[in-house]
């Protein structure tokens, strides 16, 4: 052992607390996690996402408050085709602890960057109207989108994510990065537009999704047959099992290439990972991406135009180990440090 090096370790680290931490980077980090030497507990208080500041006042302060991100839980499950409980995603999300503060691969702390909140849930009026339910969601997200606040959403069935880019795509039509284990561009059928496997062929009609700017990673399974309206509108499908013939680096490559510059939505339906790794979804497909490659793909989105984001699909009592939910709140994190990331780069504006 070097025993110089190991003098100048005892004279520096020696009797020194865990906050006490020199580097500039880290230091600004462990200053919202420390008092002294006593960390922030994370199984205490009120559960929120990510452990942000709850705010659910936000809604009706003026600007929302001052807040940059607007995290927000959306409990509503009345569009799945077969087994209901993303309701009950929201809470499940809150409840896991330890989520952060800082992405080591993106070297972002989005609390040390921007004033995020956790803002509660969509207010809305009825339990058992689809409609009213999309309506509502519509009218909050687009009161968010006006206060120029980017909104990070936690779902919820996928239809919600129709209603959201209604608002989120008002000014202009943004692109996507949508992984996913389902397309998601079947049409109405009995009766209703707003079910949770067609939401992003709605929205390219309302002209607040611009297909040649979306990209669909992960989809597998029989539902194949649905999602003519992905390929005919222009949007670039990849496969589960492309991905592994491509490799990772070429998604992300294509991604990147889809997506341009310009501003774009990100969502994330937990049934994109396989059943192995998140088995609490009301559709799952074996076959499916494993976390870390779902995060890598995320993480590569770092600098570009994301102006807002969700997680959707978590049905945790199909789960009894958490892992669902676990990876889903990783998800939101690094959802929000690509916020928090573009809002410093001066983009990122929904």
């Amino acid at each position: 052992m070097d025993q110089d090096r190991l003098a100048k370790l005892r004279e520096r680290y020696s009797g020194s607390g865990g906050g006490e931490i020199r580097d500039p980077h880290f230091a600004k980090v462990a200053a919202g996690q420390f008092t002294g030497d006593q960390r922030k507990w994370p199984f205490a208080d009120v559960a929120t996402f990510l452990g942000a500041p709850y705010r659910p006042d936000a809604l009706a302060a003026p600007g929302l408050g001052g807040l940059d991100v607007a995290i927000i839980g959306v409990p509503m499950d009345l569009g799945v085709t077969n087994r209901a409980g993303a309701r009950l995603g929201p809470r499940a999300v809150r409840a896991i602890e330890r989520m952060g503060p800082m992405d080591h691969a993106l070297g972002s702390a989005p609390f040390t960057m921007l004033k995020a909140a956790d803002i509660g849930d969509v207010p809305f009026r009825s339990r058992y109207s689809l409609e009213s339910c999309h309506e509502d969601i519509e009218a909050t997200f687009r009161t968010i989108v006006e206060a120029g606040v980017s909104p990070l959403a936690v779902g919820g069935d996928h239809s919600i994510t129709y209603s959201i880019l209604k608002a989120v795509g008002a000014k202009r039509p943004v692109g996507m990065v949508h992984i996913d284990a389902h397309c998601d561009t079947s049409g109405p059928y009995e009766g209703s537009k707003f079910h949770h496997g067609g939401p992003f062929r709605q929205a390219v009609l309302d002209g607040v999704l611009d297909p040649q700017r979306v990209i669909q990673i992960g989809i597998r399974g029989g539902a194949e047959y649905l999602w003519e309206f992905s390929y005919e509108s222009g949007m670039t499908v990849i496969h589960a099992n492309e991905v592994d013939d491509l490799g990772l680096d070429a998604v992300i490559a294509k991604a990147l290439a889809v997506i341009g510059d310009g501003p774009t939505y990100v969502s994330f339906d937990v049934d994109s990972l396989d059943p192995g790794f998140a088995p609490g979804t009301g559709t799952p497909e074996v076959g499916g991406l494993s976390p870390r490659e779902a995060l890598a793909i995320l993480r590569a989105l770092k600098g570009r135009d994301i102006v807002a984001a969700d997680v959707v699909e978590v049905a945790p009592q199909y789960d009894a180990t958490s892992n669902t939910a676990q990876c889903a709140a990783q998800v939101l994190f690094t959802e929000l440090c690509l916020l928090a990331e573009a809002r410093a780069s001066g983009k990122g504006r929904p």
